[in-house]
């Protein structure tokens, strides 16, 4: 008991070097708490924002002429639609999505445009994933820019296509693509249009891997051998720059974060060393006269290793602090997941813990340093 009431009144004793550490340990734990936060936050965006550069694979009829379908951008051939379902279920084989197409040139309105049917996107099992382009729904279609302008089309109009009757969802947004001048449908709509059921000429996939050993590989030799084996009928197509581009934003992101965060700890944790190490100097005499008294090294000891109370007090401030300025400042920085930036209260245990933990280690050298001083010189030097 005597020891925790000398540790409160050297507290009070020493307003200026208690008030420093804990500011110390509080812009510790709030700045850790902040960048982890608005981290995990860079994180998601990140894949959002790399997500939305489009798919990186594209899965085509074997037989596709590549010179034809890198000049009208896609296959005049085509596959079954089960190849989709056939990829999904395979063990080997892992995605974040799959989206099966059918894409053909007719004629509409004395123009040549490019009609392409879209099915709802397959997510992983287990997994509700958003869509990474629009979902049609069935008797709509989405009318490209360049259309919209020519024909003054609006939104909820009602226009023919083929014979048939379909209402106009969403006129787009200028893409500076061959989107420009597509009509999409649902695919199911577009197969009907067409006379082509089941068929499709291509599936698109993000993130598609190879699971080796139980490892994911992005090796585009193993998967297309490993596709080969499941659609021999098709051949993949790998956009290297969009896969490259997506691969280097996020390492970058992680190293950024991987090395800011325990830099500002290491320099956090430092101050709190050096104001241990002038308490502990500043009262040297207090140490020998305790010695003198009788204290032994272990009850001294305690004096300081107690003070480990202001890393509990700064861990609560500092994730108070370091939270709210992740979800005030962060949603304004990560605009597409600013609704994901929620409280990381797993966070919190761990300041508790480490803080204090921390304020230990940071006294425990300057405290063993004191334990050893003969009291007799101490005092000599009063």
């Amino acid at each position: 008991m005597k020891i925790i009431i000398l540790i409160v009144r050297e507290i009070f004793y020493r307003k200026l070097n208690f008030f420093l550490s804990l500011l110390a340990i509080t812009a510790a734990v709030a700045i850790f708490i902040s960048f982890f936060t608005t981290g995990e936050a860079s994180k998601r965006e990140t894949v959002r924002l790399m997500r939305n550069i489009g798919f990186n694979l594209r899965i085509i009829p074997k037989e596709t002429d590549m010179e034809k379908f890198w000049l009208i951008g896609f296959s005049e051939h085509f596959m079954l639609q089960s190849c989709v379902q056939e990829l999904a279920s395979f063990e080997t084989v892992s995605y974040a999505h799959l989206t099966a197409m059918l894409q053909k040139k007719i004629t509409w309105r004395g123009k040549e445009v490019i009609l392409t049917g879209i099915a709802p996107e397959v997510s992983p099992p287990g997994k509700n994933l958003s869509p990474m382009i629009f979902s049609i729904e069935p008797g709509t279609v989405y009318v490209g820019f360049e259309l919209a302008q020519n024909f003054g089309l609006k939104n909820g109009e009602k226009i023919d296509v083929l014979g048939v009757p379909l209402i106009i969802a969403r006129t787009l947004a200028e893409s500076g693509s061959d989107d420009d001048i597509r009509i999409y449908g649902y695919l199911q709509d577009v197969q009907s249009l067409l006379n082509m059921e089941n068929q499709i000429n291509e599936i698109k996939a993000l993130q598609c891997l190879c699971i080796v050993d139980g490892v994911n590989t992005s090796s585009v030799t193993v998967l297309r051998e490993e596709l080969a084996k499941i659609l021999p009928e098709t051949k993949v197509v790998f956009l290297q720059s969009i896969a490259s581009a997506r691969e280097n934003q996020r390492l970058m992101a992680e190293k950024y974060f991987g090395f800011n965060i325990p830099f500002m700890l290491i320099v956090c944790i430092t101050w709190i060393g050096v104001l241990a190490f002038i308490n502990v100097r500043e009262r040297r005499q207090e140490i020998g006269i305790l010695r003198a008294l009788g204290y032994g090294s272990g009850k001294i000891a305690l004096l300081f290793l107690g003070k480990a109370v202001v890393g509990l007090i700064g861990a609560l401030i500092g994730f108070g602090i370091g939270t709210i300025t992740a979800l005030h400042y962060g949603a304004d920085i990560f605009k597409v997941t600013a609704n994901m930036i929620q409280p990381m209260f797993n966070l919190l245990y761990l300041s508790v813990l480490a803080a204090p933990a921390g304020t230990a280690l940071a006294f425990f050298i300057p405290a063993m340093l004191a334990v050893t001083q003969d009291p007799a010189v101490t005092l000599r030097e009063q």
